[in-house]
């Protein structure tokens, strides 16, 4: 249990430059209190003590910010920065080595039974505010940009971002943990702006014509 816990820290001083010491990360990291909390709540919920499990995580909620249900499978190495808000749901599955920002939502889309929240593979990055949403896959090395609305599986090595989520980047090779997920490209964006200089174009062209049409009046 204390090694589990010391890789823990150990995730926290590779991620976070802010981190200066053991006993600060120990005492104020609410994303470390959060999963250690899940931990015990989990461990119970898999021996059917759920009212005990849920309680445990919704004391672990009101003094984190971070709500994690007891139900959810959480790897190694993973790292919660800034987590207030983060909403992980009961069947979600977490791979190791998975970063999250604060504001993500794993979540369901409906009352559907079953398997209903998603998958994150390993090494895995949700950026700031992005919503994870249905029984969906992300896959391994995969980024999500920061404001992102998923509903449709990831694939490996790809970066996603936008509403809803577009693949913008796969190229078969790992993407950094460390992307600037807040200047990702922009799809939408991208899209209106060809669209803008076609009308653009289009313009130039009725212009020309006008004036060609006023030349020829006038020679009339």
């Amino acid at each position: 249990m204390f090694k589990r816990m010391r890789e823990d820290m150990d995730v926290v001083f590779e991620q976070d430059p802010a981190a200066r010491t053991y006993l600060e990360v120990f005492l104020t990291y609410s994303g470390l209190h959060a999963i250690w909390n899940h931990r015990i709540a989990h461990f119970l919920y898999k021996r059917k003590l759920f009212f005990i499990a849920r309680a445990i995580s919704q004391i672990s909620r009101f003094f984190t910010g971070i709500e994690i249900h007891p139900g959810a499978v959480i790897g190694r190495r993973f790292f919660i920065d800034h987590g207030m808000g983060v909403v992980i749901g009961e069947t979600c599955e977490i791979g190791d080595n998975v970063t999250i920002y604060q504001g993500v939502t794993l979540g369901g889309t409906g009352h559907e039974k079953g398997k209903r929240h998603p998958t994150i593979k390993d090494n895995a990055l949700i950026a700031t505010g992005a919503k994870v949403l249905g029984s969906i896959t992300i896959g391994e090395n995969s980024n999500v940009g920061g404001g992102s609305v998923v509903l449709k599986d990831v694939p490996d090595n790809a970066t996603v971002v936008g509403i809803p989520g577009r693949v913008v980047k796969q190229d078969g090779k790992k993407i950094s943990q460390k992307l600037d997920h807040h200047i990702l490209p922009d799809p939408v964006a991208e899209r209106l702006k060809k669209l803008q200089a076609e009308i653009d174009a289009l313009k130039e062209e009725v212009k020309q014509l006008k004036e060609g049409k006023e030349h020829a009046n006038h020679n009339l």
